[in-house]
Formats: structure tokens, C-alpha cells, sequence
């Protein structure tokens, strides 16, 4: 078996797990990890993101683009499902011309 086709994560309990070099690959590879709920998820590392719209459903999604945007850009695309994001966090706040949002969470990937 090459070595560079396994890679070592942690579960919640600290047992190591085996998973592909695919799934932690690039920038991902360099954050501790553990399973979560059938989830390979970052441990410690948050992302952040925020927006603004007329509505608070319109500034949750633009939060949620902004955050899905980055991940994408830093991890790829299978990281960048904020509906898979561990330790989800979402607030709000009424601005005189709508709404402001923000979201945090831990990347995951399924």
C-alpha cells in the first residue's frame, strides 16, 4: 500500500481512522481531524462568513454564500457545504436599510 493513499485523522475519541489522501488533500491536510456523525471534519478550525439583504433570509443566504465561497476557494468545493459545516452558528442584526448575518462553522466533508 503507497502511504501516500491513507492519511491519519482522529475520531471524537481520539481512536486514529484511515481516511484517503482525496479527502484531505491540499490546505486540508494541514488541520487536526475527526469523524463527526459519519462526517470527516476539521476539529478546530472555524470559517466565517457575513452578508447583508433587505430581508434576514436574504442576508442568511448571502452569509452563507460568502462562507461557502471561501471554503471553496481554500479547501475545494467538496469542503464548502455549509448544511455539512460542524458547530454551525448563525446571527443576526436589523441594520437601518435591512439586514446584516453572520455564520460560522467547522468544514466537513461527507
Amino acid at each position: 500500500m503507497r502511504l501516500s493513499m491513507l492519511a491519519v485523522t482522529f475520531v471524537a475519541i481520539g481512536m486514529p481512522v484511515a481516511a484517503s489522501a482525496q479527502e484531505i488533500s491540499g490546505l486540508a491536510a494541514m488541520h487536526d481531524m475527526r469523524r463527526e456523525k459519519g462526517k470527516l471534519c476539521m476539529s478546530d478550525h472555524w470559517h466565517s462568513g457575513s452578508g447583508v439583504g433587505a430581508t434576514k433570509d436574504a442576508a442568511q443566504k448571502a452569509a452563507i454564500r460568502s462562507w461557502i465561497d471561501f471554503t471553496d476557494l481554500e479547501y475545494g468545493g467538496r469542503w464548502a457545504s455549509f448544511a455539512n459545516a460542524a458547530s454551525k452558528k448563525i446571527s443576526y442584526s436589523k441594520e437601518s436599510s435591512g439586514w446584516s448575518a453572520s455564520v460560522e462553522g467547522r468544514p466537513c466533508y461527507r
